[in-house]
């Protein structure tokens, strides 16, 4: 069996052009930033961070690397809140942002107006990802929650992916004909009978699908499951588009109080914005996320499926209202699943 790096879950720290550290503005020395994302982010942030350090270079005569750290995304904000010294982070999901502000005042409130699209400048969904030839007759929700169907998703207390994954399967089951809140709690405790492991992180569960062969289904981000699918190989896997499914839409910020200390503030300001650019969001097109560019999605729509998509503002009321209902201490979450209990 191929061995393939990117499965791997570990803390990835890549360099891009000199590593010196330098101040704001058109300083001569070389600047370092440190860009704090989520785990299926890695492959993108290698290709943006070099596009990027030539456009700064070229319109600033100024060398700028950019280093990268990735790990579920829950754990990155706290690590973050705990002094990991991130110029900015592009991170799954608005509540482990909104943490930078709540619980350590590192940027401001009102930080998702500063940048278009509630400061996401891409989006994905939720797809499933099986076995070649689909053994099991994965179709849809419904289909995972079946006698002798084993679901991968990583765990939603530490993983922005797998909140996406939950709250996907929630939305399906409310949304269906006669749904309502208690038989989308029942699908959703049924689905995660049905869940061998949890992994940490959306990476993780990738290589315990992947790489271990545990699993009939992998819940996954679509540009996860593109992919795994291009790199590993279209002759193990399948991507099966399930008929809905929720916009998960990964934000973006400078944490202020870094960036300010540092005196890098402009160069991450640009650095974000480089990924609303035509060519960031070909590059974010080329790594399966769907790009906010009218221009470039029309270009590159072949390539995403037809579904039914559904945002967390209309099935959940937005993030801090699901997080506290769902993901919190004693929400949800913790009610459904007690692994000790199985």
């Amino acid at each position: 069996m191929r061995t393939h790096s990117w499965l791997f879950p570990l803390i990835l720290v890549a360099f891009v052009g000199c590593s010196k550290s330098g101040s704001e503005g058109s300083a001569p020395g070389a600047v370092t930033l440190l860009n704090v994302s989520y785990d299926p982010t890695r492959e993108l942030y290698v290709d943006v961070n070099a596009a990027f350090s030539k456009h700064w270079e070229a319109t600033h005569q100024q060398k700028v690397s950019i280093k990268q750290s990735h790990g579920g995304s829950g754990k990155q904000a706290r690590a973050v809140i705990d002094g990991l010294d991130a110029d900015v982070v592009t991170l799954a999901l608005a509540y482990d942002v909104d943490m930078l502000h709540d619980k350590a005042s590192l940027i401001p409130d009102g930080w998702q107006k500063r940048l278009a699209n509630n400061s996401a400048p891409y989006t994905s969904t939720i797809v499933f990802v099986v076995r070649k030839g689909n053994p099991k007759g994965i179709r849809d929700w419904d289909d995972l929650v079946r006698d002798g169907v084993a679901v991968i998703t990583p765990n939603p207390k530490t993983s922005g992916g797998a909140r996406w994954n939950y709250l996907a399967a929630w939305g399906h089951a409310l949304r269906k004909p006669g749904g309502t809140e208690q038989s989308a709690r029942a699908f959703v405790d049924s689905l995660f009978r049905h869940v061998p492991v949890l992994d940490s992180g959306a990476r993780g569960a990738t290589t315990t699908f992947a790489e271990r062969g545990l699993g009939d289904v992998l819940i996954a981000w679509e540009n996860e499951a593109f992919l795994l699918t291009d790199e590993v190989g279209k002759e193990r896997f399948e991507i099966v588009v399930p008929s809905s499914s929720i916009v998960a839409e990964p934000p973006v910020t400078v944490v202020d109080r870094n960036v300010d200390k540092r005196g890098t503030r402009a160069v991450a300001e640009a650095y974000l914005q480089f990924l609303y650019s035509e060519e960031g969001q070909r590059l974010v097109a080329k790594h399966h996320y769907r790009p906010r560019s009218e221009e470039v999605a029309r270009k590159e729509g072949a390539r995403f499926p037809k579904l039914t998509l559904f945002t967390i503002d209309e099935v959940f009321g937005g993030w801090r209202k699901a997080q506290s209902a769902h993901f919190d201490d004693g929400g949800v979450f913790d009610s459904i699943y007690v692994p000790q209990a199985r």
